[in-house]
């Protein structure tokens, strides 16, 4: 172990995995049920909710994603963006991996299973949502569980928060014209207006409310923080939850019609996670990058801010959409994916050290 990680492994604090979110896919199929069911049970005032909109935007999804989104934003600290040249291998190369291979390789993946090894299976009609909601899916990297994925590893908790904050800085610039590019690419029109409102209201929008909130909770002390933090982080489950209650509800008589969908769009997202965590790396072990920093760049290389897909695919494509849906599976597999990454980065530290022997 290299004296900075072993500084690290004694150092870090702990954000330990809480009991909501280490069975976020129990909850996830407990959503998919409840949904379901009611969606049958009462169609008429899920239509009136769908109905509920502005310019596009659904109103109670936009409060939820809020709730949902700005008490992760909170943890952001912009200032930790002048520790960046003390890890800049690792950032290169989680900044390679998000940014210039995870959408791409995406998108690619979408379009071999979706448009051609599934297509038969697969509702003619959707196949281009379902493609547009895997590539809106891989298209900003997380904000918020990575803090927990770097911690599960024993991460340099520096790079980690230096790494998202550069990554959000990136995320306000540069998720619309990359979606743009990558649903042209695969032949899906851009709602232009509808992108750049997405990223106004899902993004920076709640970025400064959350930076403003962030300064006056600090002005009255640490401790203070981080207790808000802990009574706000129950309202951002339940505010994902009811929302994958609504789109379940939407989205019943299709999944009923072909239960098999959420199978076979889960096998893109699997591959895709695993070849961006793997490439990171390997990459980070190729150019001489401390474990410490490997593991969080592999596990930020490799997950999705799935709160954000999930509330761009509902205003770009609608509650019934494909892209809803797609970006919902990928909510489905989170923890039980990342926690396998996050085995494999524990149970390798011993090969992934060997090279600099």
């Amino acid at each position: 172990m290299s004296a900075q990680c072993e500084v690290t492994a004694k150092a870090a604090a702990g954000e330990a995995m809480g009991f909501f979110e280490r069975y976020l896919t129990v909850w996830v199929f407990c959503c998919i049920l409840a949904g379901i069911a009611l969606g049958q049970v009462f169609p008429a005032l899920f239509q009136a909710i769908g109905r509920l909109e502005v310019a596009r935007v659904n109103l109670p999804v936009g409060l939820l994603i809020w709730v949902m989104i700005i008490p992760m934003l909170l943890k952001i600290d912009f200032h930790a963006l002048h520790q960046v040249k003390e890890h800049w291998r690792g950032i290169a190369v989680t900044l390679f991996i998000n940014w210039a291979v995870k959408p791409f390789s995406m998108a690619l993946l979408g379009w071999l299973f979706v448009r051609h090894f599934f297509a038969e299976y697969l509702p003619a009609g959707q196949i281009d949502s379902y493609i547009a909601g895997l590539i809106l899916l891989a298209a900003a990297p997380c904000t918020a569980m990575v803090f927990v994925w770097s911690n599960l590893c024993k991460g340099e908790p520096h790079f980690t928060l230096s790494q998202v904050a550069l990554n959000d800085v990136i995320m306000i610039f540069a998720f619309a014209p990359l979606v743009a590019l990558l649903l042209g690419l695969s032949a899906i029109s851009v709602p232009w207006d509808t992108l750049f409102l997405s990223v106004l209201l899902y993004i920076v929008i709640p970025v400064a409310l959350a930076q403003g909130w962030r300064r006056v909770l600090l002005a009255g002390g640490e401790g203070a923080f981080e207790r808000t933090l802990k009574r706000l982080q129950p309202f951002g489950l339940a505010a994902l939850l009811a929302t994958l209650v609504l789109l379940f509800a939407f989205q019943g008589e299709a999944i009923l019609a072909q239960p098999l969908v959420i199978l076979m769009l889960a096998v893109p997202i699997l591959i895709q996670v695993y070849f961006n965590s793997g490439l990171a790396y390997l990459l980070n072990r190729r150019f001489g990058v401390a474990h410490c920093v490997a593991g969080p760049s592999a596990l930020i290389g490799a997950s999705n801010f799935f709160e954000l897909a999930v509330a761009a695919a509902i205003s770009l494509f609608g509650f019934e959409s494909g892209a809803a849906l797609a970006t919902v599976v990928g909510v489905l597999i989170e923890v039980p994916v990342m926690l396998s990454v996050v085995k494999i980065v524990n149970a390798s530290q011993g090969w992934y050290e060997a090279a600099k022997r």
